[in-house]
């Protein structure tokens, strides 16, 4: 029995090697963590429990029958995120480059089949060549078996990837699947085919960073939501990003015990100038409203003329959706619809009610917004917020214009309680724009000009760009002095803990994508 022992503990360790250290070294000279490294930074301490350590891949294909390191090239098992049940899996870049054959698919599918029938989040650390080539067609099938539970697995329990090495190719869809994407600087890059293939085809010169960099990806494509300055901090946000979420589609988002004073009035004051023109910082607001500290804002530097995020109220979770008035005057534009409707409809699907804070004057006008779409991007967002069913809170702190006054989290979208400050304007379009299309003939009459405009302006303000007309209606519940509303906010969630819809039966919408 002994020697038994000794053989399987032998295998064990020589499994944990994986390419061995030599290559080992390499992966830290990149200032890259191993696969096990990772997991074990990643999970609590001693809950690790992996699958499948010991398989081999089954490959006689230019002699690979010659070299079968046991694991063959991932990391899977389940562990504790703050004592919360998660399964992962870790590509291993020391074994093959970490390329996907046969047997490493089987291996991650099956990590994810058993966080499917449990009902846990699944989170993908992602460090490979691509598909490994030496095992032909069953490496192409393995990436769509697992492309095809990442789509079983949308909207029943959370979905996480990391991009931790090169992810290029067939292997982009999987993270593309899932729900967030973390990225390290200078170490991750993501592309559907490289400089080289790019230089050959089109003749065009591109760098790796500029093409599927960091940054490419987390301000201009939008693929990716969180830029990390190295793995540590994309593991610890990671493990945060988690605290916010439930373990999947029929729970309920944790509840933390608060540490804020529920009764304490909004830190908003001042926030929001009296020029209707100027800008402001919305996470000002936000931070102001929700418990201290817990805003942790998702896709930061992608179309940031929209905000969103998770935080907390007296303890609950919450998603948020912000328009932000330092860029772009917080308008709607396409990035920011699409931006906007993903997040709407990952806290829809995972119970998290959203609080949206409005300051919008309208969607982006121009040619390059119209021939890109943005009625039917527009549409993605009203969509998103038309069918959701968790308890949706709307707070209109400024502007509220035209369009996307209705596709903000609007009343007539059956948003659950609708508030607005006093310094809200709620109307078709903005003073200025009313009054040039109203008294255009008596403008155009008028022997000061300016001085006539100003004045239709400001009774146009008064008549019509205010909350009143909205509250007299009741398109808005009440009109909140802003130190009231954290209060009113937290009063209102607990009263819509259990708030119950019924949608019509079918298969499913058809969002305009």
């Amino acid at each position: 029995m002994d020697e038994k022992r000794d053989e399987l503990r032998e295998r064990k360790a020589d499994a944990r090697k994986g390419g061995g250290e030599e290559r080992i070294e390499k992966q830290h000279e990149k200032g890259k963590m191993t696969a096990r490294e990772r997991v074990e930074y990643f999970l609590d301490d001693g809950t690790f429990e992996e699958f499948d350590m010991l398989r081999k891949h089954r490959s006689t294909n230019f002699d690979m029958e010659e070299n079968r390191p046991a694991g063959d090239g991932v990391v899977t098992g389940y562990g504790d995120v703050n004592g919360r049940k998660v399964f992962v899996f870790a590509h291993d870049f020391t074994v093959f480059g970490g390329s996907l054959g046969e047997v490493f698919a089987e291996k991650v599918c099956k990590v994810m089949d058993r966080a499917l029938e449990t009902g846990a989040p699944i989170v993908g650390l992602n460090d490979s060549a691509g598909a490994r080539i030496q095992e032909g067609i069953d490496s192409l099938a393995g990436y769509a078996d697992i492309f095809h539970r990442n789509q079983k697995a949308s909207g029943v329990v959370p979905q996480i990837s990391a991009i931790m090495g090169p992810c290029a190719g067939g292997a982009v869809y999987s993270p593309a699947i899932t729900d967030f994407i973390f990225m390290v600087e200078e170490t991750s890059h993501m592309m559907i085919t490289g400089p080289e293939v790019i230089k050959t085809v089109t003749g065009e010169e591109v760098t790796f960073e500029e093409l599927g960099g960091t940054k490419t990806h987390t301000s201009k494509s939008g693929v990716a939501d969180f830029a990390e300055p190295a793995e540590e901090e994309a593991l610890d946000d990671i493990q945060r990003l988690l605290s916010y979420l439930p373990q999947n589609n029929v729970e309920d988002p944790p509840r933390v015990e608060p540490w804020d004073d529920p009764d304490r009035d909004a830190d908003v004051a001042g926030v929001v100038p009296d020029e209707p023109r100027k800008p402001y910082d919305i996470v000002d607001v936000v931070d102001g409203v929700v418990d201290e500290g817990s805003f942790f804002e998702c896709a930061e530097n992608y179309a940031r003329n929209l905000v969103t995020g998770f935080a907390r109220l007296d303890g609950r979770s919450v998603g948020i959706v912000g328009n932000q008035p330092r860029v772009n005057a917080g308008t709607l534009d396409i990035d920011a619809s699409l931006k906007g409707a993903r997040f709407v409809r990952f806290c829809d699907a995972f119970n998290i009610p959203i609080l949206t804070f409005v300051d919008v004057p309208g969607f982006m006008p121009g040619k390059d917004q119209e021939h890109g779409g943005i009625i039917k991007h527009g549409a993605k967002l009203l969509y998103a917020y038309s069918e959701a069913t968790v308890p949706l809170a709307t707070v209109i702190t400024r502007k509220a214009y035209g369009g996307a006054y209705d596709v903000m989290a609007s009343k007539h979208l059956e948003a659950d309680v609708n508030y607005a400050w006093p310094t809200a304007e709620i109307a078709v379009m903005g003073p200025k724009g009313a009054v040039n299309i109203l008294y255009s003939d008596e403008l155009e009459a008028a022997d000061d000009v300016q001085a006539r405009r100003e004045q239709l302006i400001e009774e146009y303000r008064e008549a019509f760009a205010n909350p009143y007309t909205a509250a007299e209606r009741g398109f808005v519940d009440d009109v909140l002095e802003p130190e009231d509303t954290r209060r009113r906010l937290i009063s209102d969630l607990e009263m819509l803990e259990t708030k119950r819809t019924d949608q019509p039966d079918r298969k499913h919408g058809n969002i305009p994508l």
